[in-house]
């Protein structure tokens, strides 16, 4: 009988260890996946600075220059406005996805504890 209390105790550590492990991996992939998002949040943040830079210089030469010049700085404004959005977009769409929870590992502690409440089923 203390064999077997001996082995089962033993396994279950183990089993533990495994279920610890296995909440570490998610958590990191989670983790890279929240820094690869906030690189998008932040070149959007960097491409909205830049629509107001341009912007602000378009008004300034549109007032001093009123085609030629202002035009040209219109135009990169316009790109640097599409590059934010698209960031912006793709970084909200990557935030949706993510999952705080080690969503499997909370899966097989619920099927450990159910195997621990029945051994034999």
């Amino acid at each position: 009988m203390s064999e077997l209390m001996s082995a089962v105790t033993s396994d279950m550590q183990t089993l533990f260890r495994q279920e610890v492990e296995l909440a570490r991996a998610e958590l990191r992939q989670e983790a890279s996946k929240a820094g690869k998002t906030a690189g998008m949040f932040g070149g959007a943040g960097l491409g909205g600075y830049m629509v107001a830079l341009f912007l602000s210089l378009t008004a300034m030469f549109a007032l001093d220059n009123v085609l030629d010049l202002a035009l040209a700085a219109l135009i990169v404004t316009a790109i640097w406005a599409l590059i934010g959005a698209v960031l912006y977009h793709k970084g909200r769409q990557r935030m949706r996805t993510m999952s705080p929870k080690p969503e499997q590992t909370l899966e097989t502690l619920k099927e450990d504890a159910q195997w621990a409440r029945h051994p034999t089923g």
